[in-house]
């Protein structure tokens, strides 16, 4: 007698394929141009992959044709008549000044008083905001504002974007941006890439425990320590930033000139 196997169903779903009871009643066709049913597919991963692709095609449409642009991140708590304030809204101004977009989270505090000191001198300032399950609303001295959905979106902008990190005194997000920014120029993710902290007394006691717990263990090794800059002064921020970015314009003048010179070569 000839054994008769189970025939089990299989369908092709674009790139992948489901057999069983897997295969799906319904094709994505007849769920998409169903009048009516649940709405639980706006929340479910394959869409949320298009919105991710949607807030990455708006942050590279909108911030495309920036000028070169500088991030300053700090506290959102801080208040307008602190020191950390008046500091920012200096940076702000001596970043446009020099000639680069001004970029921060765009919300209120340290943020708000970079945007506003680039706007005191009709810089670009502009602002890459987060929903957050608390209200933060866009700061009033931003041009250019950009409400992301994705934490990693919204890094990658700042990254992208920029041609150096200024982080004043802030809490776990200041942190969160300052170690990202650290992590991918060790990783050589990133190239000539300049961080700076503001603030030696604020950030005094990080860098102690930097030096004390990751490089007296090896965690870390000695020229690491060199992708930090610390000040407490406007025009030395400014100054590490332009030094770098001109030292990054020049390396790239080379390896043009060492790509033509090569190409001309008689084969």
């Amino acid at each position: 007698m000839i054994r008769m196997e189970k025939i089990r169903r299989e369908r092709r779903q674009g790139q992948a394929f489901v057999r069983g009871d897997l295969v799906p009643s319904s094709t994505h066709d007849q769920r998409l141009l169903a009048r009516q049913g649940p709405s639980d597919w706006v929340h479910m991963d394959p869409w949320r992959v298009l919105r991710i692709q949607a807030e990455f095609v708006e942050g590279f449409g909108q911030l495309a044709e920036l000028p070169q642009a500088v991030t300053v991140f700090g506290s959102a708590r801080t208040k307008p008549d602190s020191p950390e304030y008046a500091l920012g809204r200096a940076l702000g101004r001596s970043l446009s000044e020099a000639g680069y977009a001004v970029i921060t989270g765009g919300g209120p505090g340290v943020m708000e008083a970079a945007n506003m000191g680039a706007r005191d001198v009709e810089g670009v300032s502009v602002g890459l905001g987060i929903e957050l399950p608390f209200e933060q609303r866009m700061n009033d001295y931003v041009d250019l504002g950009i409400e992301f959905r994705y934490f990693f979106v919204r890094k990658t902008m700042f990254v992208k974007y920029s041609c150096g990190f200024i982080a004043l005194p802030g809490g776990f997000g200041t942190l969160d941006e300052l170690f990202e920014a650290l992590t991918l120029v060790q990783t050589h993710k990133v190239t000539s890439f300049p961080v700076v902290l503001m603030g030696t007394e604020f950030w005094g006691g990080l860098l102690d425990w930097i030096k004390g717990s990751l490089l007296s263990t090896g965690k870390i090794a000695p020229q690491d320590l060199d992708l930090i800059s610390v000040t407490d002064d406007v025009d030395e921020a400014v100054r590490i930033i332009v030094e770098a970015d001109r030292a990054r314009s020049n390396q790239r003048e080379e390896e043009v000139e060492a790509a033509a010179a090569q190409t001309a070569e008689p084969q």
